[in-house]
């Protein structure tokens, strides 16, 4: 049985929201990424139901605290945020998005005559690893590799989302971004006094 128990007893990096950590640039950013409406601004209805349903396939949350992750790719999406590069073998960003929403849902119905979001989370566990495999059947994905998609898209995005937001660093005891004091104890096992306490297992 999984250990429910927080890793990091008390800890909450919003705690520091006033302090000297963060400047008001900081606190701007940090500020919009928890103001994040989960509803669509870019994705139409259909693909909003598979993003979703991928965000919670890829990374399940519990408790009342969670990252409003499909929200944050849909926003990063409408202002057309892009990383600065991509695969030679995706299309743009917004392209790739809406293709390979598309495709999933697509190749969910085939094999199982449901949109992907209706699936039980194992089938959507199963499909969401076989396209990783590269096994993307549908003629929707239109020469977009999937595997490509899935890994330099879905599971990238999905991933740095999640970890960009506030309520999985408290998951993780990370004290968010160092500006403008800086973090000073750097030597193994040694923490600054804002940081995180770990929970004693002894």
């Amino acid at each position: 049985m999984r250990d429910r128990r927080p890793r990091f007893p008390g800890y909450d990096v919003l705690a520091k929201r006033d302090s000297p950590s963060w400047n008001e640039q900081t606190r701007r950013v940090i500020d919009a990424r928890l103001a994040a409406e989960n509803e669509p601004r870019f994705c139409t209805p259909d693909e909003w139901q598979t993003l979703k349903a991928l965000c919670d396939c890829i990374v399940p949350q519990e408790g009342s605290a969670q990252v409003a992750i499909a929200a944050m790719i849909d926003r990063k999406l409408e202002r057309d945020q892009r990383d600065g590069y991509r695969p030679a073998a995706l299309p743009p960003q917004r392209v790739a998005w809406r293709r390979g929403l598309r495709a999933v849902d697509d190749e969910a119905r085939s094999r199982y005559g449901v949109s992907f979001h209706e699936l039980p989370r194992g089938r959507q566990e199963t499909l969401v690893q076989a396209l990783r495999e590269g096994d993307g059947r549908s003629a929707a994905w239109c020469g977009m590799p999937a595997a490509v998609f899935m890994k330099s898209r879905v599971i990238h995005d999905i991933a740095t989302s999640y970890y960009a937001h506030p309520y999985a660093w408290n998951q993780i005891g990370f004290g968010g971004p160092a500006s403008p004091r800086g973090y000073v104890r750097m030597d193994f096992n040694r923490r600054d006094p804002w940081e995180a306490v770990e929970r004693d297992e002894r």
